[in-house]
Parts: C-alpha cells; structure tokens; sequence
C-alpha cells in the first residue's frame, strides 16, 4: 500500500509518501514541503497548495491520503489557514475516490513513538529509524507527514474493518454516499 502524509499548513505544507504491508518494513517513497510566501493573498496560497498536492498525487498515484486533523490552537488565525490548507488537500484526494484517513496529532504521534506527548525531535528521530534514512527529514513538517503516513499505513486497514463491522457506523464514502 503507498500512503501520502500531508501535514497542512499554508507557509509550509509538509508532504511524504511512503510504501509499506503486512511483514513488510515501511519505506520511502518521497517526502518534501509545499512552500508558499506569507506575503500572497490567501486565495493565492491555497491555490499552490492544491497545485502541489495534486502533482504529488499525480506523480506518485498513492493508494490512501492521511491528513493531519486540526483540533484547536490559541491562534484562530494559524488554525484557518492550516485547517484550509487541509482541506485542500482532502479536496484532491476526494476527486480521486482515495480513502483518506484524518488523524490529530496526538494519534500520529503514538503510532509513531509510542506516546502521544512526544515532541517534534522525537517523531523525527523516529521517523528515521522506522524508514532506514540517513537523516530527519527537514523541515519537521516534512517528518510530520511521513508520520502521518505511517501512521495511516498502520491504523488506517484496522479502521476501515471496524467501521465495516459496525452498521451503525455513517462513514463518509469518498464518492458521495454513506456507508
């Protein structure tokens, strides 16, 4: 399975792809950053974002998108824009039909890590060591989405059968309908 971690934000959107299965060690694909300047319109930013978000998924076809889910924070302002910058992202892989999993980043950082209080070095060292790379991907919020692909890689098939196991459940279909 090959999962895309998008780590929304409007400056800097962190993207990474990993490949990965059942018995099989985690690897990587690509990873790097969507930069736009703060200085641009709104409008104009999320247009990039969406412009590299698509080309990531044009060029590299994953098979599921993770996406950091925004909770809350103390600047409104931040959380706008990183919750558009995510939106965009989940936009995209809609219009595909691609599952998408939506994770906070306390989820992202116990699958990680194994604690959900570790820091932004810690997910780093982690991510590292869990795709044999030579170094931390830079900036973090490169890191962060590769984790946030692992994360998916390894909670997202477990989800997805408990959500199917239980009627009751309305999961949003990525085509429309409700499951």
């Amino acid at each position: 399975m090959r999962v895309l971690g998008v780590d929304p934000g409007l400056t800097r959107c962190g993207i990474g792809v990993v490949d990965g299965g059942p018995g099989r060690r985690a690897s990587l694909v690509d990873v790097g950053v969507v930069r736009t300047p703060a200085s641009d319109e709104v409008a104009q930013r999320l247009r990039a974002v969406s412009e590299g978000v698509e080309e990531w998924l044009d060029r590299l076809r994953p098979d599921a998108v993770a996406v950091e889910k925004v909770f809350s924070q103390a600047n409104v302002r931040t959380v706008m824009g990183t919750a558009q910058a995510g939106a965009v992202a989940i936009v995209a892989a809609a219009r595909r039909g691609l599952p998408i999993g939506l994770y906070t980043p306390s989820e992202v950082k116990a699958a990680v890590t194994g604690s959900g209080r570790a820091d932004k070095a810690q997910v780093g060292f982690m991510v590292t060591r869990l795709l044999d790379l030579a170094e931390a991907p830079k900036p973090a919020d490169a890191a962060d989405a590769l984790a946030l692909a692992l994360c998916h890689l390894w909670r997202g098939p477990a989800l997805a059968r408990m959500r199917a196991a239980d009627p009751r459940a309305r999961v949003a279909d990525p085509r429309g309908s409700r499951a």
